[in-house]
């Protein structure tokens, strides 16, 4: 009776290590190949190019590299002095053209008060007539000049669009600027966000809103986000467009087909944390709780192909056979 007792024993403790053996297995699996998580994550935010929109030598910078900078902000200027006297220049036309503007409006009142074809030839009114309009038409243009002349005064001044950091700030005063051209980078710090490249056969276990833990590289502190939207296309690099307009399709096939990467955005749930992000870092990026989401499909929210197909075989007339 003892010994098949610990014939038993011997049984029960092997059966027990073998199911611990498959539940390990399973969830080693299930986490390195099924479970939402990927080490390929990347912080990114807007880049906006800044660049003057008129041309001349740097007067003044006001902003040292990697400084934060709020929206409207002067960053640097440029020399003043052209554009001043360019203003002072159309001001004075503006005057000169209002003064023929008046006299022309004046000698239109004077003859209109006059009986035409009796004490005045319908010739002469027409020509001032003539006259005031083109009087009118030079005070616009006038105008304009003068409104272009004021637009390039301020545009000597370059100001920051969007609220954020300064940063690749290699300007100085002395330098000559053409409209256009990027002088500095300013990073857009209320867009940084996490991107996450999941494999897309991982796609099914994330939905929009799913809680996310980001780590970044070097860092042990762990980031709360969430899943705000998953990219809507990748591309195709089995096909392209040939010379003729058509579908051009590499007629090569790899045997072993390697998972395509999909962009999956992360916003984090706290504003203050992005002070810790770096545009460009690494990040792993694992997403948490999906398995209660009810098993749906990322894109639950968009109107699937099959089911807007569904919807026009039961809206469209049926065909009559023949």
């Amino acid at each position: 009776m003892k010994a098949v007792l610990n014939s038993l024993r011997r049984f029960a403790v092997t059966g027990l290590m073998v199911l611990l053996a498959l539940w390990a297995g399973y969830k080693l699996w299930d986490y390195y190949f099924e479970a939402p998580w990927t080490r390929d994550g990347h912080v990114r935010a807007d880049i906006v190019p800044v660049a003057p929109d008129v041309s001349g030598f740097v007067s003044e910078v006001l902003v040292l590299d990697n400084q934060q900078v709020r929206q409207g902000d002067v960053l640097f200027r440029i020399d003043r002095a052209r554009y001043a006297i360019a203003l002072e220049q159309a001001e004075a036309v503006l005057a000169a053209r209002r003064a023929t503007l008046d006299n022309a409006n004046a000698d239109l009142k004077r003859y209109s008060a006059l009986t035409t074809d009796v004490v005045v030839s319908r010739q002469r009114m027409d020509q001032v007539v003539a006259t005031q309009a083109t009087a009118k038409a030079s005070y616009d243009q006038a105008a304009a000049d003068r409104a272009l002349a004021q637009l390039n005064l301020e545009r000597s001044e370059v100001r920051a669009s969007v609220s954020g950091i300064v940063t690749n700030n290699e300007l100085r005063p002395g330098a000559y600027l053409t409209p256009g051209k990027g002088v500095m980078a300013l990073l857009d710090t209320d867009t940084l966000h996490v991107q996450g490249y999941f494999e897309e056969t991982k796609l099914q276990r994330i939905h929009i809103g799913d809680p996310v833990n980001v780590r970044l590289m070097g860092s042990s502190h762990v980031l709360q986000g969430k899943v705000e939207s998953v990219a809507a296309g990748i591309e195709d690099r089995d096909r392209s467009n040939g010379s003729t307009l058509l579908a051009n399709v590499n007629p090569t096939f790899n045997w072993v087909r390697l998972a395509q990467r999909v962009p999956v955005r992360i916003a984090l749930v706290r504003a203050d944390e992005r002070d810790e992000l770096v545009a460009g870092a690494t990040a792993t990026v694992e997403v948490v709780g999906s398995a209660s989401s009810g098993g749906g499909h990322v894109a639950q929210d968009r109107p699937s192909h099959h089911s807007a197909l569904a919807l026009t075989s039961r809206t469209s007339p049926p065909r009559a056979e023949r």
